[in-house]
């Protein structure tokens, strides 16, 4: 009898660390699907202005229109090789595109052929030939915790 009280208290114990296991777990499963994407930037002519990094779930906007990206962020330049970190990214395809903002105002500024004289990068570092990438061009892939890419500007009019 009294083995057959513990046996159930036993049962009744592991019943309830399954159930209160299988609550918790979505929660710690959800988060460790989010993924942080480390972009580093290489070949800054100069250390005047700002890099501004922009991450496109979508071709919507790719690859000047800031507000339609999925994340963003302009960080002063204290380095000619530059390491910028997005958190909390789901994990799927994404571009990103990159501008060396010289004049801090988060323009595209170009000569007087419309060529940019700022630099800028893409993810992938497709070929630059008659006019910005693409999104399929520079897209790639954000999975586990964390990824890196690694883009080189380029300076084409200034």
């Amino acid at each position: 009898m009294a083995d057959q009280l513990m046996n159930r208290r036993f049962h009744f114990g592991i019943l309830l660390f399954t159930v209160l296991g299988s609550l918790a777990f979505p929660c710690s499963a959800k988060a460790s699907l989010l993924s942080n994407l480390t972009v580093e930037i290489d070949g800054l002519k100069n250390l005047k202005g700002q890099i501004c990094v922009s991450v496109f779930a979508s071709s919507k906007g790719f690859p000047t229109d800031a507000a339609n990206a999925l994340q963003n962020q302009c960080l002063p330049i204290t380095n000619r090789a530059m390491l910028v970190t997005f958190n909390n990214l789901k994990p799927g395809t994404y571009s990103v595109a990159v501008l060396h903002d010289t004049k801090g105002d988060r323009k595209v500024h170009r000569n007087f052929l419309g060529i940019p004289t700022d630099g800028f990068g893409f993810s992938r570092n497709p070929t630059i030939l008659t006019g910005p990438p693409k999104f399929e061009d520079s897209v790639f892939l954000v999975a586990g915790p964390s990824t890196n890419i690694q883009i080189q500007l380029m300076y084409l009019g200034g």
